[in-house]
């Protein structure tokens, strides 16, 4: 006789414990950090942009606090500062973060996973894929709609381009951000004679120039003209601004760069139909970016031994969350004919570690869930079964 079906865990409470232990079973240990967070590790990672969002405080010493806006950097902190640094170990966390939101509630609650160490990339971004559905499935959502990327390709390709250092850290960094990289491509593609105008010396010594050449060089101007800011701009961010002008001075990207930027953003289909395109862009322009492609192709194995539908998966080179400091694989989870708001995101921040304080690289992955969309849609999915019933 088969086991009946679990039944389905209906108040937030009840389903917050069903999810929590599915992730204690899948090997992840409930994370449960302070509220109140250093603020510094946010502003510095998102910039002084977020700080509008975020509510801040100032303690005795005058360190500045904040109420965590999320989980995943008080969670790699606490790891960070644990016995475990640098070994392989998963966390799973529920509770409520604080972020100023136009129009909607300031505190709300994120669930979600980080695995901090795990060397085989390729298996642990499929891991995390499938638990992240899992985790929809034990919410009783099971029509869902998956989107995925990797920025890791973009990079591999700029990095092939062998680009001017300003623009291949600007593109890089406005990859998550669509508008912002349709600009940098749409100003790289202006064939336009330079124009001279009052910094035309300081462009013209900062030609070819390094980023921290720029920057020594505009500390130094601006230390000899007696100021630290010009129009609220630091003096990192003049820098990469004459930097870019300088840049532009030697004229426009090669079309043959250009367009082959834009043809590779064009790509999207199943996974395996983007490994296809990949193979043969890579070989029709004779551009090395096999190790990414080659980890992608792994990842794409693994899901497929996870029981993840390769046929219903989306995949496009031009997918990104607008988080800064993804490194690679990324994916959200819709229900579908839901719009734009995911119930799952999340991705692969190699980076992130390092730029908390660790000294050597450490591999991460994780998503966060979004409990109040999910919430929703749960509701959304009894009203609609109710009117059917009455009907």
């Amino acid at each position: 006789m088969s086991k009946p079906a679990a039944p389905r865990a209906t108040g937030t409470a009840a389903w917050a414990a069903e999810l929590l232990s599915s992730f204690a079973d899948a090997g992840y240990v409930r994370a449960e950090p302070p509220i109140l967070q250093p603020a510094e590790p946010f502003l510095d990672l998102s910039g002084e942009d977020i700080r509008k969002s975020l509510y801040l405080t100032t303690d005795a010493g005058g360190e500045e606090l904040c109420l965590r806006p999320d989980l995943t950097i008080p969670v790699a902190r606490d790891y960070l500062a644990s016995s475990r640094n640098g070994k392989p170990a998963g966390f799973c966390y529920f509770g409520p973060v604080f972020r100023y939101r136009d129009g909607k509630p300031s505190e709300f609650l994120q669930a979600g996973l980080e695995s901090f160490g795990r060397q085989d990339r390729a298996a642990a971004d499929a891991e995390m894929l499938a638990l992240g559905l899992e985790a929809t499935s034990t919410l009783g959502i099971d029509d869902v709609e998956i989107r995925t990327g990797d920025v890791a390709l973009f990079i591999a390709l700029i990095d092939a381009l062998d680009l001017y250092p300003v623009w291949r850290r600007r593109l890089i960094k406005d990859f998550n951000r669509k508008v912002s990289l349709a600009q940098d491509i749409a100003r790289l593609t202006l064939e336009t004679e330079p124009t001279r105008n009052e910094y035309q010396g300081v462009l013209a010594a900062l030609a070819g120039s390094d980023r921290k050449a720029a920057l020594a060089l505009v500390t130094d101007l601006m230390s000899i003209a007696g100021t630290t800011n010009v129009g609220g701009r630091t003096v990192a961010e003049i820098a990469d601004r004459f930097l870019e002008q300088s840049t532009l001075q030697g004229g426009a990207l090669p079309r043959d760069a250009l367009q082959l930027i834009n043809r590779f953003l064009a790509i999207a289909g199943t996974p395996e139909d983007a490994l296809r395109q990949l193979r043969t862009l890579a070989a029709d322009a004779k551009v090395d970016v096999n190790a990414a492609v080659d980890e992608f192709e792994r990842r794409i194995g693994f899901m497929t031994q996870r029981g993840i539908d390769l046929a219903a998966t989306r995949f496009s080179t031009s997918f990104g969350r607008g988080v800064d400091y993804y490194t690679g694989f990324e994916f959200e989870l819709h229900r579908k004919g839901n719009g734009d708001d995911p119930l799952v995101a999340g991705g692969r921040y190699d980076g992130l570690m390092t730029q908390l304080g660790a000294p050597e690289p450490i591999p991460a992955v994780g998503f966060s869930i979004w409990v109040e969309t999910l919430t929703q849609v749960r509701r959304n999915a009894a009203a609609s079964k109710i009117g059917a019933s009455a009907s």
